[in-house]
């Protein structure tokens, strides 16, 4: 069974960094290009970072320019999405994508790959 599962959300304060791991099965990671998406309540999902099948260019959104990190395991199987210096306004639930190549950093680009079933994260102030 093809699936992606996105673990590492929780509960941090401002200021805080956090790491989220997204674990492929059925199928692996390399020659995929990676997203990595967010939707917070009331707003639309949006794409928070990606990376393309060949790690040879990577995308950030403007909010998280500076503060976030894509990257892929040496296993083939785990992506992850580091974040430093967390806000509130990062407060959503992250889901993790692939496709076999980036196009655009959108989730509209990302429709016909795999996605995970999102994990929650909660700044608090």
């Amino acid at each position: 069974q093809v699936q992606l599962v996105e673990s590492g959300g929780g509960f941090v304060r401002s200021g805080e960094s956090r790491r989220l791991t997204c674990v492929a099965s059925g199928f692996t990671l390399d020659n995929h290009a990676i997203g990595w998406f967010r939707q917070a309540p009331g707003k639309e999902r949006e794409g928070v970072a990606c990376i393309n099948n060949s790690d040879k260019y990577t995308y950030y959104a403007d909010s998280m320019k500076g503060r976030a990190t894509i990257s892929r395991g040496s296993d083939k199987s785990t992506a992850y999405l580091q974040m430093n210096s967390l806000k509130t306004e990062d407060t959503a639930v992250y889901y993790c994508a692939t496709d076999l190549y980036l196009q655009a950093c959108t989730p509209d680009d990302f429709r016909l790959g795999t996605w995970g079933q999102g994990t929650q994260v909660v700044v608090s102030s």
